[in-house]
């Protein structure tokens, strides 16, 4: 690995130990070997680093969404309540970093460098999701569904999150949420 790699492996480790307010350059650098010129040089600053770091961390934990295939069909409930319970379950495993998201939301205007590179990756995010819960390809970036089915489930996700973060034992489960869902669906049906 060259130093560009080193640093966003120490980065990720950094995150995952200390957080984003409380990671410094020095730690990335001690934690990566490289040196720190080198964060000015391949990413431009600490917080575009920790920014990519992060959105590696999820982008890697997505696949923890998909644990053993799906085998609901796409955009039915039951594929809903699948994929929720592949979330919820990720949520309770050591080390996990979805503590992160809750830090960026909190303490944001504190990174804002790290605050606006990932809120621009909620698009992003938005897209990857929609297939694992209506299965097909990422829709383009200017897809309509984007804007609501993208939005939806990332609301849903933060919401889980934050939930999960405060409270495990309160926390909804795929059943509480599969069920709320159905009670929408069955009143704008009436």
């Amino acid at each position: 690995m060259g130093h560009r790699e080193d640093l966003l492996e120490g980065a990720k480790r950094c995150l995952l130990e200390k957080g984003f307010v409380r990671t410094t350059a020095r730690d990335i650098v001690k934690e990566s070997g490289a040196n720190l010129a080198s964060i000015g040089y391949h990413y431009g600053s600490k917080d575009a680093l920790l920014a990519q770091a992060y959105l590696e961390l999820v982008e890697g934990s997505s696949d923890a969404f998909e644990q053993g295939g799906l085998t609901a069909p796409a955009g039915s409930l039951e594929r809903f309540q699948e994929v929720w319970s592949n979330v919820i379950e990720s949520l309770g495993k050591p080390g996990s970093m979805w503590h992160l998201g809750m830090e960026l939301v909190v303490m944001g205007d504190k990174l804002p460098g790290v605050r606006e590179i990932v809120a621009r990756a909620q698009v992003e995010g938005g897209r990857g999701i929609i297939p694992l819960f209506m299965g097909g390809e990422e829709p383009p970036a200017d897809h309509p569904a984007v804007g609501t089915l993208g939005k939806f489930y990332m609301t849903l996700m933060t919401g889980l999150i934050a939930e999960y973060m405060l409270d495990p034992e309160s926390a909804p489960s795929a059943e509480e949420l599969t069920e709320g869902l159905r009670r929408v669906i069955t009143a704008s049906e009436a």
